[in-house]
């Protein structure tokens, strides 16, 4: 189930939280957790039931095993714990390698050494990698703590694991943000400011999916799927098109998972924050997907050795962690060769790191968006064959006009567009005599994204006033209205 659809926003939501909150109300704490958790299961299972069993058998192996880690926690057991621990994390391991890089695996052994091994076409389970990586942290929490173990019923582990509006593409939240909030007594009553703060966040990541991404990626898409006929114009504005849409569709999903978790009074991980406002790749990295890059950090670079061992090790620890990163975004060598494109310019950018503060930040920020933009096109394209004849059709110079950017132009030809043309009915013909229309809403796209709050820095300090009211009204309705063509979130595929 999607965010962005009508079963959700008239359906499932409001049964969810009237249901929940009512059971909570009637002094049933445990009941109303078991209602989430069955909602969220129906959330999870409602595009494909098959996949219910796999997060199920996968909560259950988890939790289970970290009950035996615990058991195992005397001194005389160290190595039959280390063992178990092992086994464990390689299940996990075993589990998403198999279901999301086991074809491409069988695809490269037969190129490599000429074999003719059939792949099954197995298709990805959803937010396999979210809660895998979940689980990983709460298993490698448990196996740290030792004796003490980790206090929580198995009731509140499947209802951390299974939250619905991180389940498919995160924040990655780790046991000890989720867990408590549950058991908070106070949060089992309806708040009607979390409740405000949740409809406004909702509301602006909806009309963010909706209004924005949705429309600069049937530009990007023209683009992608047609390499060959580009030119330079034509790749710029895919390039930057799907440098737009990746950031509003991820930012949109990050603010309604915040503002539907609000709703039940649970503060979630910020994930998402202005990533293009950075002044290097560094920069870039603590604000764009920020839990994933915290999980790397806690569970994979600092038991590496970190910074801790010398430079030359420092920047190999990098570059693991960011072909890791690759690596978890798909199975495509173009996720590859993105991860580790991200992590050359991690470590230049660590080297330099003294002489690039120095610089003036305005072309700090160029270079740092114009890199960024440049690696989506690797990461968006089909593949690396399809990448490479982009960045040439990009370099090319090639400035004649082709009818893919007629195409491209006339996905900004709005049916609304139609009101300010009433006013002013000069202006259309000039934006289509110089095909202007899509230079603008980019512009309009930009100035957005450096220059307005995000919705974690709007909700910090949220009072409801009549004009927000009004706000939130008016980016429902119109993004409602605009659901006819329900599609899907970008990072739901990873």
């Amino acid at each position: 189930m999607l965010f962005n659809s009508y079963i959700f926003i008239f359906l499932f939501l409001p049964i969810t939280i009237l249901g929940y909150f009512g059971l909570n109300k009637i002094k049933k704490p445990n009941l109303a957790k078991i209602f989430l958790c069955c909602m969220s299961l129906w959330f999870y299972a409602y595009s494909d039931i098959s996949f219910l069993w796999i997060i199920c058998t996968s909560i259950f192996i988890n939790w289970f095993g970290s009950k035996i880690l615990k058991f195992l926690a005397q001194e005389k057991y160290n190595k039959i714990r280390l063992f178990t621990f092992i086994i464990l994390i390689l299940l996990n391991i075993g589990i998403l390698i198999y279901y999301k890089y086991f074809d491409f695996l069988i695809l490269n052994i037969n190129k490599v050494f000429n074999t003719s091994f059939s792949i099954i076409n197995l298709i990805l389970p959803l937010g396999i990698s979210f809660f895998t990586f979940q689980q990983l942290a709460y298993l490698i929490d448990s196996y740290k703590s030792k004796e003490k173990g980790l206090p929580y019923k198995f009731l509140d582990y499947i209802t951390f694991v299974t939250f619905f509006p991180k389940i498919i593409q995160g924040p990655i939240a780790l046991h000890y943000e989720i867990i408590p909030q549950l058991e908070d007594k106070e949060n089992r009553k309806i708040k009607s400011e979390n409740i405000a703060k949740g409809l406004f966040a909702f509301a602006f990541g909806l009309a963010k999916k909706v209004l924005i991404a949705d429309l600069f990626g049937q530009v990007a898409n023209i683009g992608f799927a047609n390499v060959e006929g580009l030119n330079t114009i034509t790749a710029m504005l895919a390039m930057f098109s799907y440098t737009i849409q990746i950031y509003f569709d991820f930012s949109g999903y990050c603010d309604m998972a915040t503002g539907v978790a609000l709703m039940l009074n649970i503060k979630l991980p910020i994930n998402f924050n202005s990533p293009y406002k950075a002044t290097n790749i560094l920069d870039f990295w603590k604000r764009w997907h920020i839990t994933l890059t915290r999980f790397f950090t806690q569970y994979v670079y600092i038991p590496l050795g970190g910074n801790r061992k010398g430079k030359i090790r420092t920047y190999i620890n990098v570059l693991i962690i960011f072909l890791i990163s690759g690596i978890w975004h798909g199975a495509n060598w173009t996720f590859i060769i993105w991860g580790v494109m991200h992590g050359i310019a991690s470590v230049i950018n660590r080297i330099f790191k003294n002489k690039i503060e120095k610089q003036n930040p305005v072309l700090n920020w160029i270079i740092t968006f114009s890199f960024i933009g440049l690696t989506w096109v690797m990461f968006r394209a089909n593949s690396v064959s399809d990448a490479i004849i982009f960045y040439k059709r990009l370099l090319s110079f090639d400035f004649a006009n082709t009818s893919m950017l007629a195409d491209m132009v006339q996905v900004f030809n709005l049916v609304e567009m139609n009101i300010i043309y009433m006013a002013i009915p000069q202006l259309k013909a000039f934006f289509n005599t110089h095909n202007l229309m899509i230079i603008v809403f980019m512009v309009l796209a930009i100035i957005a994204i450096l220059g307005m709050k995000n919705t974690n820095e709007r909700i910090e300090n949220f009072k409801p006033t009549k004009r927000k009211v009004f706000i939130v009204v008016i980016l429902l309705v119109i993004s409602i209205m605009s659901l006819s063509q329900v599609s899907t979130f970008l990072y739901v595929n990873f």
